[in-house]
């Protein structure tokens, strides 16, 4: 059991739109697998991330518009190649954590 005291609950309340905005997000299956892909390489380009995905290289930048919208990727650019990683080190922790619960063997 999660054990919260009213402190914390008071600090999270007020971070509760902030955290509502991100998992809404996160609800999407497409950008949802575009921040696994990003945490497991690092970085990575609309082409890579649109074959990894399975999803056309239009609809892959429209997820990342997204996502950069929301300051959750950031981009370089390398020539004619945008080159993505996540921007939020604290959606790493919460994709380690999603990784942990639903893709790790638990035994």
């Amino acid at each position: 059991m999660l054990k919260v005291d009213t402190a914390d609950l008071q600090a999270f309340a007020a971070r509760a739109g902030e955290v509502a905005d991100i998992l809404k997000l996160l609800g999407n299956r497409a950008r949802l697998m575009i921040l696994c892909k990003l945490a497991e390489l690092g970085t990575a380009s609309v082409g890579d991330l649109a074959e990894a995905i399975g999803l056309s290289q239009s609809a892959t930048s429209q997820h990342l518009a997204k996502l950069r919208a929301e300051d959750i990727v950031s981009f370089r650019r390398d020539g004619q190649t945008l080159w993505y990683e996540v921007a939020d080190p604290r959606l790493g922790r919460l994709l380690d954590s999603l990784h942990a619960i639903y893709c790790e063997d638990i035994t």
